[in-house]
């Protein structure tokens, strides 16, 4: 059920890779009756593209005209959210670990930030969005009601992702460590819009948490700032 659009807010998600952030925004939205639009996911469909385009993070002229001529559609379904390119659904082919390995590097690109920040912007002008990402309270919505940095440990982090990966894809736990930790850097240090806590949000660390609380807590908020909205 969908509240009246003027007691609805929006909400901001944002943290380093493995914290969690599109199961809980996930189920937040859920909960709450809001669309949830997953920014990982865009940018995921850009640098599946790109690859298959043979284009790289450092050929940017080629990367800006690529991700504008681009139709990125998410769509609601019972697994979470489908992604369409073009027309075409890409929502298993952008979670293989070689888009994972280049999101990061594809994602600094200005162009590419500017051209999804626009779509993501149009898509929460209506209120009523749980949104997650990098930036997405410091940057794409910054008059977001609620605005949550949700973090854990590196190595609680790269536990849960070593759960979600298939046992086909042989990969250690150190390994994955290395990797979010590299990523952490990466979106830290990148000059466009970088990860970074915005100012008026609410930290929330998981390491040790189930997603339920994670999930509750964030409701909870939420809840709070409606009324406060009111």
């Amino acid at each position: 059920m969908h509240q009246d659009g003027d007691t609805r807010i929006n909400i901001a998600i944002d943290g380093p890779a493995g914290a969690g952030k599109s199961t809980v925004a996930r189920k937040v939205a859920e909960q709450l009756g809001y669309v949830y639009i997953d920014t990982g996911a865009m940018y995921r469909a850009v640098t599946l593209r790109a690859r298959n385009a043979g284009i790289t993070a450092d050929q940017p002229a080629k990367l800006a005209e690529l991700v504008r001529s681009l139709k990125i559609e998410l769509e609601p379904g019972d697994q979470g959210q489908s992604v369409f390119v073009d027309g075409v659904d890409v929502t298993s082919q952008i979670r293989s670990r070689e888009v994972t390995m280049q999101v990061s590097h594809i994602a600094a690109n200005e162009t590419v930030r500017d051209v999804l920040g626009q779509l993501q912007r149009s898509l929460a002008a209506r209120k009523g969005v749980v949104m997650d990402g990098r930036d997405i309270g410091s940057h794409v919505l910054p008059d977001a009601e609620l605005k949550v940095f949700l973090t854990a440990s590196v190595k609680e982090r790269a536990m849960r992702r070593h759960k979600e990966i298939a046992d086909s894809q042989k990969i250690t736990l150190e390994q994955l460590e290395t990797e979010i930790a590299q990523r952490d850097k990466l979106d830290e240090q990148r000059e466009i819009s970088p990860l970074i806590c915005a100012s008026d949000a609410v930290v929330l660390d998981s390491t040790g948490m189930a997603i339920d609380e994670v999930i509750q807590a964030i409701v909870k908020l939420s809840r709070t700032k409606l009324a406060e909205a009111k």
